[in-house]
């Protein structure tokens, strides 16, 4: 089967197409919430994907006037977020070898060059190096987490973020001629993205990592021109909102439908009416609100809004607290001792569902179609 990107296992899909081409927002939203209830249809028909884990890779403080926005009515400065990375199999196809995704594989020592983080960092002082361990704890590398399941480098067939804010990529797909640490990986990302990574504006440029596509060989990048299917069992949506090339990952699990992306920072944003974090209740109550932009650059709160019902509605309710959809977001609000003050109602932490295969990648058959396209 040729499709439009060179390998069988991503097919465009067409859910969405002019859900949001409506002059008023309020008919995009019910048309985008349409379309989303029948993917989540389709994708509940599915077997779930034979291996699904998310891990922590390292704690980070976030200004709480970004993550929260104007709901949270406790006068702390920071919250805490949990950045995670995902790893996804999934058959490719009927008599297929399975395909291995990474969502959020995050370099997180190079990411440490994102300007905003920088001087935040930088305006600790002397204390910046002392805190660290306190402030930012690490808990593992993408590298020692793929070690923990037992997935070679060389067995990674994509990559993807739900957006590239703080992303640096050339460690992961090499850089000038180098392959890298997932020689055989491309990047899946919307060409919306790629393109504003390469021409941002001063209030996008604080919250990218300085030269963090330079070099990576146009090959390993596969310019997404829309939604697109993996497989059977998952899907790649176009959120925008939070970025204008944002995408939500859509996985088919046994323990259900998960949804990640960071347009929320946790079950509380999806769902504020039943969070017990002081404020944001009442502010959903007051405003008429279903969810809580995770607001840092807003390059579109109105898109974002509604991306954001497009995921809770795909999402569904979690089995473990109904009160809540199934968003496991990419960096989820957690507890933490040094930030006191706010701590989620509910959140998914890391999770393990099905076994790892582990057998030696096949040599790869030559591909059809256009492939990469810059």
């Amino acid at each position: 089967m040729t499709t439009p990107y060179g390998d069988p296992f991503l097919r465009p899909i067409d859910h969405f197409a002019g859900a949001r081409s409506a002059p008023r927002p309020e008919d995009r939203l019910r048309a985008v919430r349409t379309s989303a209830a029948r993917l989540r249809e389709q994708l509940l028909s599915a077997p779930p994907v034979s291996f699904f884990r998310s891990a922590a890779l390292r704690r980070v403080p976030y200004p709480t006037r970004y993550g929260l926005r104007d709901a949270c009515s406790v006068p702390t400065p920071f919250i805490h977020i949990v950045n995670r990375l995902f790893i996804v199999q999934l058959p490719a196809g009927p008599g297929r070898e399975k395909k291995t995704v990474l969502y959020s594989p995050s370099d997180i020592h190079a990411n440490g060059e994102t300007p905003f983080f920088k001087r935040l960092t930088t305006s600790m002082g002397p204390l910046a190096k002392l805190g660290e361990p306190i402030l930012s704890p690490i808990h593992a590398t993408v590298e020692e987490r793929l070690a923990e399941v037992g997935i070679a480098p060389e067995k990674v067939d994509y990559i993807s973020y739900d957006h590239l804010h703080t992303q640096d990529l050339r460690k992961w797909l090499g850089a000038g001629g180098d392959a890298g640490y997932f020689p055989n990986a491309k990047l899946l990302v919307m060409r919306q993205e790629w393109e504003s990574t390469h021409g941002l504006l001063p209030t996008q440029a604080q919250w990218y990592c300085p030269h963090g596509t330079d070099g990576v060989d146009l090959s390993r990048v596969v310019l997404l021109d829309g939604d697109v299917m993996l497989g059977d069992s998952a899907a790649i949506v176009h959120t925008p909102g939070h970025t204008e090339g944002n995408h939500s990952f859509v996985t088919r699990t046994s323990a259900g439908i998960f949804v990640t992306s960071e347009n929320g920072v946790g079950p509380d944003a999806y769902a504020p009416s039943a969070s017990r974090i002081p404020g944001l209740a009442k502010y959903a109550r007051a405003t008429g609100c279903e969810v809580v932009l995770n607001g840092n650059t807003l390059e579109d709160s109105v898109d974002q809004y509604i991306s954001m019902i497009a995921e809770k509605t795909l999402a569904g309710p979690s089995p473990e607290n109904p009160d809540f959809p199934n968003v496991a977001c990419s960096s989820e609000l957690g507890a933490y001792w040094a930030f006191p003050g706010i701590t989620p109602t509910f959140g998914f932490g890391d999770m393990t569902f099905g076994e790892p295969d582990l057998s030696p990648r096949q040599a790869a058959a030559p591909a059809t179609g256009a492939g990469a396209r810059p």
